[in-house]
């Protein structure tokens, strides 16, 4: 099978190459900084972003929430079902 992303340079506008599982944890950092969040159930998610700045924020079922994203914090996040989209 042929690969179309083998050669492919990683970019911010391309697709991430992978997408992973957040488990909400305080000031604990995602081992990738995400580049967008996937939300199965939506609540409330608690996140540090990029810029370092807390982020309180509601979110639908579904949902995807495309910033840079360093931290999702237990304390506050309601919403289930997390993933990372990470390149």
């Amino acid at each position: 099978m042929s690969n179309p992303f083998q050669n492919r340079t990683l970019s911010l506008s391309g697709p991430a190459r992978d997408i992973v599982p957040v488990t909400p944890a305080d000031g604990v950092e995602l081992a990738d900084v995400a580049v967008a969040l996937y939300v199965e159930t939506g609540g409330v998610l608690v996140v540090k972003t990029v810029a370092d700045t807390l982020r309180t924020v509601t979110v639908g079922d579904k949902s995807i929430l495309p910033v840079g994203i360093k931290e999702v914090h237990a304390t506050g996040t309601t919403a289930t079902g997390i993933h990372g989209y990470v390149v």
